[in-house]
């Protein structure tokens, strides 16, 4: 099989297939009589492990040691799993600092949306909260008609 029919099959793009040859994760195939790359259904089977593997968020550093451990005949079972273990924890910390961005981001549009929309400075519009935030991590509004001042407290990421 060439490389073309192989990225067609698993849905990697050619240039990812060399790619994965080069660092190791793809042995290097097979050359026909015209230098052209020769895949076999291991190679197949290797590259669907790596495509699966990468749509799961596995790390490449990951991917190779559970190959290498196949590749030296141990059973990679208990890799996997502590890999999957690992990237859930980091998917529930992700979703955390999403769920904090989408609160702050929440704040801000309705705090902006009652300051002017015409301050071509940035000093009393939502320009203000957006350049002011990475310094206080606050979202900080002032009432110019009550001269009042509101903080609302946003967690850092």
């Amino acid at each position: 099989m060439l490389i073309k029919a192989l990225s067609g099959q698993i849905g990697v793009s050619t240039k990812a297939i060399r790619y994965y040859e080069s660092i190791g994760l793809m042995p290097p195939p097979k050359r026909g009589e015209n230098n052209y790359r020769q895949y076999t259904e291991a190679d197949v089977d290797r590259l669907r492990f790596i495509a699966g593997s990468r749509s799961l968020d596995f790390s490449l550093a990951d991917i190779g040691e559970i190959l290498a451990a196949r590749d030296h005949g141990i059973a990679p079972c208990q890799r996997v799993l502590d890999t999957m273990a690992h990237s859930l924890e980091d998917v529930d910390r992700r979703i955390a600092e999403l769920l904090e961005l989408r609160e702050t981001l929440t704040q801000m549009h309705q705090a902006g949306a009652e300051l002017p929309l015409d301050d071509v400075q940035g000093q009393d519009c939502v320009c203000y909260l957006v350049k002011s935030f990475p310094e206080t991590r606050e979202v900080v509004i002032t009432h110019y008609a009550t001269n009042q001042t509101d903080f609302g407290r946003v967690h850092s990421f």
